[in-house]
């Protein structure tokens, strides 16, 4: 089996009395682009930082390539950061930043120069290495950053939420050229992100954190199409949730339940198993709910149409039914003015059973 590049083992950290990370075990790969998300707080940029040397966990063991690194100064790691401000240096103009770090390690000038060219190339910046920092754009200035990061040719770049300052249209192209340049080199990527589209549109595996803990680990598919838990759900958005008692199970292996709303049924994931008696907590995408005013399937729920959304070439639809409970649908343009619902109409919800999941972590 081949040695992950990077082993989180047992990772705690502490900021006095205030864990920021608790008991993290992760292994990262050679060539992986894993995206760290969460809410503010999660302890994700904690995590990057003392991969970085920046910070020191308080227990456990950080490896990179199988040797201990968690002594080691952030300078006696090959783990250059591109931070979310980028830190370039405003006294230098493009290529000098550029050159920096190959100046640092004492690489003569001529060949220095030589490298910083290159990178200023591969990133369409050619032309503008003799300007000053000051005069770039935002984009301009977060593919400076990376050359910078770059010329060093490392096994590993961590990123902490390098996009977060730029504009939607901008944001996107970057994320193209991130993934492209992780591709091509068959460098690490360790990326730090609030945003959950950046992360699934670019990453490998995502990991998901809460409170310094690790909720989930997976592929963006995984994580958004079997979420472990209700934090992840949640989190990942465009769930509806229902919790219930189990009453038992149908001639198709789906388990029923009994909720405040009546009786439903959904399937399990796979290696966990229920009694019956067991509270279970269900979620159902939003895209597998129907809307009706005839329902046909078991898994029904009347609700009223309390808000709508427009969001690209997708619609939100809000419901709500008469005890509270609060779901959401989303609908193609077509499909929503196909139904024509509106605000305060009463319409069914309902969807097939096998499209709700039991979670396995509540």
């Amino acid at each position: 089996m081949t040695q992950p590049l990077v082993v989180f083992d047992n990772v705690v950290k502490h900021f006095g009395s205030y864990l920021a990370v608790e008991r993290m075990n992760l292994e990262i790969y050679k060539g992986e682009f894993v995206a760290i998300m969460g809410s503010s707080g999660c302890g994700k940029t904690t995590t990057l930082r003392m991969l970085a040397g920046l910070d020191k966990p308080s227990e456990g063991e950080i490896r990179l390539n199988g040797e201990r690194i968690n002594d080691l100064c952030s300078w006696e790691r090959d783990t250059p950061l591109v931070w979310q401000n980028l830190a370039l240096f405003p006294f230098l103009n493009v290529l000098e930043n550029v050159e920096f770090g190959l100046r640092m390690r004492g690489m003569a000038k001529a060949e220095r120069r030589k490298k910083a060219l290159h990178w200023l190339e591969r990133l369409d910046l050619a032309e503008f290495a003799t300007r000053d920092i000051s005069l770039l754009s935002g984009g301009q200035r977060q593919r400076v950053a990376l050359a910078r990061s770059l010329v060093t040719e490392p096994p590993i770049l961590l990123l902490d939420e390098p996009l977060s300052a730029l504009d939607a249209h901008l944001s996107v192209r970057m994320q193209g050229v991130l993934t492209g340049l992780q591709k091509d080199l068959g460098i690490t990527f360790v990326y730090v992100t609030h945003s959950q589209s950046e992360a699934f549109a670019m990453a490998d595996r995502v990991v998901i954190m809460s409170r310094g803990r690790v909720e989930q680990i997976g592929s963006p598919q995984e994580v958004f199409l079997e979420p472990h838990n209700r934090f992840v759900a949640e989190f990942v958005g465009g769930k509806n949730i229902l919790c219930g008692t189990v009453a038992g199970f149908d001639d198709a292996g789906l388990v029923r339940f009994d909720s405040a709303q009546g009786q439903f049924q959904a399937r399990l994931p796979e290696g966990k198993s229920v009694v019956p008696g067991e509270d279970v907590t269900v979620c159902v995408s939003a895209e597998h709910i129907d809307l009706t005013a005839q329902p046909k399937r078991h898994n029904r729920l009347a609700c009223t149409v309390v808000g709508e959304e427009f969001i690209g070439s997708m619609v939100n639809i809000y419901l709500e039914t008469r005890d509270g409970l609060e779901l959401q649908v989303q609908k193609p343009h077509a499909d929503y003015h196909r139904l024509g619902v509106n605000c305060g109409q009463e319409i069914f919800a309902e969807w097939d059973g096998v499209h709700g999941l039991i979670l396995r972590g509540d």
